[in-house]
């Protein structure tokens, strides 16, 4: 959740962003357009939404099934919705810190990307609990 408020300072802000991105684009490949630059600044930043929130959410769902040493529990789907939706609900109050920073917009999209990606984040560990025998 650090690591997300941090994000959502001017620190990753998309002109703080692109500094190191585009001139990265730009070495790889002189002749890339600006407006190509734009777009894949736009796709690694909205895929940054989802990878940070599923995370999270894989990490909300772990600690909310954590038991005693030797112990193991199956999955839960009330644990897993819980999670999710304190992902969501952290996604909304990032947001909403957004609308404070000059540099940052809120948006109710990058809830709801925020919201796809903690959804990603369980999918796969519930496959991974599934996977290991857990469910």
């Amino acid at each position: 959740m650090l690591v997300i408020f941090t994000g959502s300072t001017n620190a990753g802000s998309v002109v703080n962003t692109s500094r190191f991105i585009a001139p990265l684009l730009k070495w790889l490949k002189a002749d890339i357009s600006d407006a190509a630059v734009g777009t894949i600044v736009l796709a690694i930043r909205k895929t940054a939404h989802v990878a940070e929130y599923a995370v999270l959410a894989a990490l909300l769902w772990r600690a909310l099934r954590s038991h005693r040493h030797g112990e193991s529990r199956s999955w839960s789907w009330r644990q897993a919705g819980l999670a999710l939706l304190l992902s969501a609900l952290y996604a909304a109050s990032d947001e909403f810190h957004q609308s404070f920073v000059k540099s940052r917009e809120a948006s109710v999209r990058d809830v709801a990307l925020d919201t796809a990606g903690a959804s990603l984040g369980l999918l796969a560990s519930g496959a991974f609990a599934r996977w290991r025998g857990l469910w």
